[in-house]
């Protein structure tokens, strides 16, 4: 007699491990292959993406209908969609990650001992990297990309809400990466979108090497709650901008409006917008984003700026709307805007308007932020605007990495020491 047994569900610790096994097994292959080699591959990833293009597309749709059926807002379905010129500039940014110098090798300092010990600090991969995002299908060729350049493996773990279109997306990209001698392993999609998958890769300590969460708010703060590997954080983006007193108005009325409405749904959007009480132009200001139609909330100097803007509440402040939503102020100088900015601020990016010189350098010193702007848009907080390809995210810590996290960020060094027979007495 014979039984049929339903197969058995591997459990989500044993499916990381495995994973994670011929994850670094495939790291160490790709830590042996030269910098015009991983150029070469990505460029073939870059390809196989775009003669991919129908297929991906097909799968984002299947995603943004589900997303629209399950109420996904707005800024969310922006993040998801994907069209012909937004997968191009995919491709487009893995072929640039291709085109950048390689960090792994580099030789970051050398000095001699007076007994003659060479020493040296090189660049090297971190390992294995475990990325966890929601809902944006272009971290998966970013993360990829960025790996595979600067010779990390790399365990994904999409959002739901993106599903099809990563599963899409990794597989045109595995194809190129293995048509050029990459192994298939080192970029590894998470089979499963089962949440306790997530907590087997927070915890496989000695398996992963470091854990980087893309997403909301709630998602990094159980990424590092629940972490035993060690985590590099991506916050929410509360990033203001200061008008000053002396800031030129035509500059200042473009900067807010492009910081806020050019796409009110990435993290360097702005959220509050300062201004000084005597700046002359500041009607205009909010006249143009409301005209532009956006929500804004404001404190009692600011409504009476505009009768179209509603009270801000406490919380308000401290919201990252990633909407068509603003925070408004209006604050006593650059002392209060700094205090202003030092209370509620994310340290992701914050910016000032002014064409006084000694003023921009001061909130340049005194803004605790990974990027700190002056006369500029918050939405280039990038690390294709800063010339860095693609990125992983914008790290707010203090530790590793700061800022827009490319390929140097996914590196760490180690120490080369070079004796003639030295022996220490």
């Amino acid at each position: 007699m014979t039984t049929d047994l339903a197969p058995a569900v591997e459990a989500p610790e044993a499916l990381v491990a495995r994973l994670a096994g011929v994850g670094r097994a495939a790291q160490r292959v790709l830590a042996r292959m030269d910098a015009p080699a991983k150029a070469a591959a990505l460029h073939a990833a870059a390809a196989a993406l775009r003669a991919a293009e129908s297929t991906i597309l097909a799968a984002n749709a299947q995603d943004m209908a589900a997303g629209e059926a399950r109420g996904l807002t707005g800024a969310m379905l922006d993040r998801l969609r994907l069209d012909s010129a937004r997968l191009a500039g995919i491709a487009d940014a893995v072929d640039a990650v291709a085109d950048l110098p390689d960090p792994v090798g580099q030789v970051i300092d050398r000095s001699v001992r007076p007994n003659g010990l060479e020493l040296s600090r090189v660049r090297v991969p971190v390992g294995l990297i475990g990325i966890i995002y929601e809902s944006r299908p272009n971290v998966t060729a970013d993360a990829a990309a960025l790996c595979v350049r600067s010779g990390n493996a790399v365990l994904l773990r999409g959002g739901s809400e993106a599903v099809h279109s990563n599963r899409a997306i990794h597989a045109a990209l595995v194809q190129g990466l293995v048509s050029a001698g990459v192994p298939e392993a080192a970029v590894q999609l998470m089979p499963t979108q089962d949440r306790a998958a997530v907590g087997a890769m927070l915890t496989a300590a000695g398996l992963i090497d470091m854990i980087i969460p893309r997403g909301g708010k709630s998602l990094v703060a159980r990424v590092q709650a629940d972490a035993r590997v060690p985590v590099l954080a991506h916050l929410d983006g509360i990033c203001h901008t200061f008008i000053h007193a002396a800031a030129d108005p035509a500059k200042a009325r473009a900067i807010a409006r492009n910081a806020k409405l050019r796409r009110t749904g990435i993290c360097g959007a702005m959220e509050t917008l300062l201004i000084d009480s005597t700046f002359p132009d500041a009607q205009a200001v909010v006249a143009d984003l409301l005209d532009g139609g956006c929500e804004l909330r404001g404190d009692a100097r600011a409504r009476a700026l505009d009768p179209r803007i509603n009270p801000a509440s406490a919380e308000d402040w401290d919201t990252e709307y990633l909407d068509a939503i603003l925070s408004v102020a209006v604050v006593d100088g650059l002392g209060a805007a700094l205090a202003h900015i030092e209370r509620h601020s994310s340290h992701h990016t914050d910016a000032i308007v002014t064409e006084d010189e000694s003023v921009a350098e001061q909130f340049l010193a005194e803004v605790d932020s990974a990027i700190v702007m002056v006369n500029a848009s918050t939405q280039f907080a990038d690390g294709g605007e800063f010339g860095l390809g693609a990125e992983i995210g914008i790290a707010t810590g203090r530790l590793h990495a700061r800022g827009p996290v490319a390929l140097e960020g996914l590196t760490t060094y180690k120490w080369q020491v070079r004796g003639t027979g030295q022996v220490r007495l």
